[in-house]
């Protein structure tokens, strides 16, 4: 069967509105988690990363429209503008449209301007295709935090099964009122910038961003950071609503479930792209998991340092990330890690440094017990045009 690509593609984030700005200040680590202390959002300071207003929407103007669009919509139309332009793809019947978002437009119900019925995920669906002319109804994935990995999963296979072409996915989330109150209920918020798997980590930080990237069988549509999705795999543990299994079956059978479909060896994998919430749950999970799978040695980093916790975003963005670590040959640190702080041993990237990367794994766990996995590799765009 056709391989499967993730090609051009695009990050708004208070990192940067292009991947290359957001991973050139990863390279550099720098953080967009700052101190915001705004009662339109939480009641107390809160430790996040905020996309800047203003910033925002003097990158939307020249999209020049008269319709007023939700901050999360003109986060989305912003990435998939600039991708789809970046593509050259023509928006026929053979192009399809995955949306990704866990509370989409939750927030217009807090006093906003805008009608309650723009809050349902299928409306944010159709805001999204009409503005850019998309012939088919829009798919809508909300399947917690592991929303935009998925979606790259289930375009995979809208491909290969011959639905589609070629698929966009655009992902995104806002930091509003209704995600901090419900985080902080868990009290699962830090008080500093998180540090994943350290000993002294105290919680998530939420942040908000949106990421958009084309999925394509077709070569001539591959960009230098290109790469093929080898398999994929996702499980619910059925554990808790918001509580991952304790011995971290879910995230252990779809990583397993994706190796197997790749046909590689777990050694063949050279880094893991992970969750990393900086919860002592999470954490603990996915070192449980990632020993079961004798993947303990392979080194690892999770991105929340950078952006926060971007629920909906969160797993696509990271991938983006992850194309460019492959490009670039480059490892980068997992920031706000110092010292060990689960129960078994990981390979935790501590500072960013040169290596020669083909495959990497990315993985995402969600509430309700979500898992997925999918492992990418390096597309070597120069020999496939030669071929």
């Amino acid at each position: 069967m056709s391989k499967v690509y993730l090609s051009h593609h695009n990050i708004v984030s208070a990192l940067g509105f292009t991947a290359e700005r957001v991973v050139l200040n990863i390279k550099n680590k720098v953080s967009g988690i700052f101190l915001i202390d705004d009662p339109a959002y939480l009641h107390i300071p809160f430790y996040g990363s905020v996309i800047p207003p203003n910033d925002l929407e003097a990158a939307f103007k020249p999209l020049e429209t008269t319709k007023k669009y939700t901050k999360l919509e003109k986060m989305m139309l912003l990435s998939l503008q600039r991708t789809i332009e970046a593509s050259n793809v023509s928006l026929d019947k053979n192009v399809g449209l995955i949306i990704s978002s866990t509370k989409g437009n939750i927030d217009v119900l807090n006093n906003s301007s805008f009608p309650e019925d723009r809050a349902y995920l299928s409306t944010l669906g159709t805001e999204i295709k009409d503005y850019f002319g998309f012939k088919n109804e829009a798919i809508v994935l909300s399947n917690a935090c592991v929303s935009g990995l998925l979606a790259t999963a289930i375009a995979k296979r809208y491909i290969k099964e011959g639905v589609y072409n070629h698929v966009f996915i655009v992902g995104g989330d806002t930091v509003n009122p209704f995600v901090l109150s419900g985080f902080n209920s868990f009290q699962a918020m830090a008080d500093s910038p998180c540090k994943p798997y350290d000993k002294n980590r105290t919680g998530v930080n939420l942040g908000e961003a949106a990421a958009s990237v084309l999925v394509t069988s077709q070569r001539e549509y591959l960009c230098p950071e290109a790469v093929e999705i080898l398999g994929d795999g996702s499980c619910n543990d059925a554990n808790h609503i918001s509580g991952p299994s304790r011995t971290g079956e879910g995230l252990f059978r779809c990583v397993s479930a994706a190796i197997a479909e790749a046909n590689i060896a777990t050694q063949d994998i050279d880094f893991i792209s992970a969750h990393g919430t900086a919860t002592l749950f999470n954490d603990e999970m996915e070192a449980i998991a990632f020993n079961r799978l004798s993947l303990c040695t392979t080194p690892i980093h999770s991105l929340k340092g950078y952006f926060g916790h971007t629920l909906g975003a969160s797993g696509l963005i990271e991938t983006l990330v992850g194309m460019h670590s492959l490009h670039q040959n480059t490892l980068f640190k997992s920031l706000g890690y110092d010292t060990l702080g689960v129960s078994k041993s990981l390979n935790i990237i501590e500072k960013t440094i040169s290596n020669t990367n083909t495959i990497f794994l990315k993985t995402a766990s969600g509430f309700g017990g979500s898992n997925t996995a999918v492992l990418f590799k390096k597309a070597q765009t120069e020999k496939l045009t030669n071929d």
